[in-house]
This record gives structure tokens, C-alpha cells and sequence, in this order.
């Protein structure tokens, strides 16, 4: 099953079950929003038939893609999920269609209706019709302030080297503009890319990942080969097409939830993970309840269609 109409189209990966309550919540957020084009799951030969068959009683179109790493091993210990992550370039391969929004299944659409109209707002449907060239892609930067403090990661993630601490003195035109491609570590984020998808860009991503010498040094796998390969030749967007949960209060001088479009679930737990000690804890993150929340939405209009398998 793998047809989709159009010429432009939103993918996401899945590579194995842990990710499939995400892609499911994420495909109907997608829908809430009143978006105008497809969705497409692209999934490796590592997904269990378990998470096919929950495509297909949802009628969610799925593609089989090559599962992509480098040529030398990298280990990858401290953050395991960087292995699946090199797959989500297929993207720019993809030259039967002139845009590819490729998203993270740990993300969560955000739509609101305008109390005057009743129309849908926000969503990130302009994205498929902003202009690229001469740039290769699209993306927000990636927030290298390690807020959690992770020891592995690189030295030089502080805040004073972060793009986003960059925007705190005019927020305003964060909301709009993301800083430019060169500001901090000039490091983009690898959950949402816009992609006009030919062989050139792909071939040189393949070069890239044949290289040791450059894999080695790739500490954030897909994101840091983008930002090495196209280093000054992506777009910028502002955070509030790619809202990483930590910039609420990493960044709080430009985070404003009723501009946010897109939020990123980023590290662990991802909300489909929590218990319920994790639920009542006073220190919850309170963006985990907007995913619950369109979670049992999503589940309440499945189960009036009769699809009731547990995901």
C-alpha cells in the first residue's frame, strides 16, 4: 500500500514498534489540521509485520525504503535511536515528488480554530510552497544548550553557543524568522525537513556517509551529516514549525505556545511512555497532556470505525 496522490507529500519513518503510538497520533493531528496533502509511512525491513497490519486497518499508505548507515560503524550506545535515524534522508531520493516534508513520529500537529471564523488556524501546510532554491533544504536549528546536562554530549553545547539564545532580545521576530543558518553551532535539526527532493543532494549524501574520516564525527547522525554536507545552504524556520519540548523552558524568552505549530517530543520519556506516576508527578512536563489528549481522540474516532487492536 503505498500509492499517494499529488506531487508533494508528508512522510515519517518507522522502524520498529516502540514509535508506532507517535506515528499514529502524529498521522491524525496531521489530519486536524485540515491538511491539504498525504501521508506516507516509510518503513525498513526492521518494522514488525505487527506495525504493517496497524497501517493498513487505518488506511495509512506505507513504502518500503532501504535502511541507510555509513560505511564505518559508529557507536551509537548512548543514544541507540541514532542508527534508525540515517533512514530519514531517503527523503531527498524520493524524486517522484517535487516536496517532501519528512516528520518525526515524535511530533504532534497543533491546530486551533479562529473564535471569528471557526476556521482552522496554525498547521504547516505553507511549507510545502516555500520557496527553496538556492538553498537544499529546510529545517530550524537544532537547541544546543544540553539542558540535561548529558556527559556525551559534544563540550561546546552551551547556551552561548545555541541559535536560539541568539532570538531572545526580539521574540517577536522569532515567531516568524528563525535565526540565520549560521548563528551558534549552524547545526540544524533533523525532525522536520523540507525537501524538493533530486539525485545531486542525495548522491552527495551518499558520498558522506561512505566517508569514515566524516561519519566518525557525526554525533547526531542524520542532523550533523545535513549540517556538514549543506553547511550555510538550508532555510532556517522559526522554532514554531519544529517546537522541541525543552525550548519551553530552555528558551522561554521565545517560546509562546499559541504560536507553536509543531511540537517535538524529543528525549525520554516520549508521552506514550509514561506511567501514571509519571502522570500525577507535580513536575510534569504539561505539553505531555496535549498529546494524551489528541491520543484518545484519535482513539475514540477508531474505535467508531471498529479498528480496536491496542495501538
Amino acid at each position: 500500500m503505498a500509492a499517494v496522490e499529488g506531487d508533494k507529500v508528508y512522510t515519517s519513518l518507522l522502524t520498529n514498534l516502540k514509535y508506532l503510538p507517535g506515528l499514529l497520533t502524529l498521522e491524525f493531528s496531521l489530519r486536524k489540521t485540515g491538511s491539504k496533502y498525504p501521508f506516507l509511512v516509510l518503513y525498513t525491513d526492521s518494522l514488525e509485520q505487527e506495525g504493517l497490519d496497524a497501517l493498513d486497518r487505518r488506511g495509512i499508505p506505507h513504502q518500503r525504503v532501504a535502511y541507510l548507515l555509513p560505511k564505518a560503524h559508529r557507536d551509537y550506545g548512548n543514544d541507540a535511536r541514532f542508527y534508525d535515524c540515517w533512514s530519514k534522508l531517503q527523503p531527498f531520493s524520493m524524486t517522484q515528488y517535487t516536496r517532501v516534508i519528512q516528520l518525526d513520529s515524535d511530533m504532534l500537529l497543533l491546530s486551533r480554530k479562529d473564535p471569528a471564523t471557526g476556521t482552522e488556524l496554525l498547521g504547516i501546510d505553507p511549507l510545502m510552497t516555500l520557496p527553496l532554491s538556492p538553498q537544499i533544504f529546510a529545517a530550524t536549528h537544532a537547541c544546543v544548550c544540553n539542558p540535561h546536562s548529558k556527559p556525551h554530549y559534544p563540550s561546546n553545547f552551551t547556551p552561548s553557543n545555541c541559535a536560539y539564545t541568539t532570538q531572545h532580545a526580539d521574540p517577536n521576530l522569532a515567531q516568524t524568522q528563525g535565526a540565520p543558518a549560521s548563528a551558534g553551532l549552524s547545526m540544524c535539526n533533523g525532525g522536520l525537513q523540507v525537501v524538493s527532493p533530486n539525485k545531486e543532494d542525495y548522491d552527495t549524501i551518499l558520498r558522506h556517509l561512505e566517508e569514515p574520516g566524516r561519519t566518525e564525527g557525526y554525533d547526531f547522525a542524520d542532523q550533523s551529516l545535513l549540517s556538514d554536507a549543506f553547511r550555510g545552504r538550508w532555510v532556517p524556520l522559526p522554532y514554531v514549525y519544529n517546537a522541541l519540548k525543552t525550548l519551553r523552558y530552555a528558551h522561554k524568552e521565545i517560546w509562546r505556545d499559541e504560536e507553536v505549530r509543531n511540537i517535538h517530543y524529543i528525549l525520554s520519556p516520549k508521552p506514550w511512555e509514561e506511567t501514571e506516576e509519571d502522570k500525577a508527578s507535580p513536575e510534569r512536563d504539561p505539553l505531555m497532556a496535549l498529546w494524551w489528549e489528541v491520543n484518545e481522540e484519535r482513539k475514540g474516532a477508531e474505535r467508531e470505525r471498529g479498528v480496536v487492536d491496542g495501538w
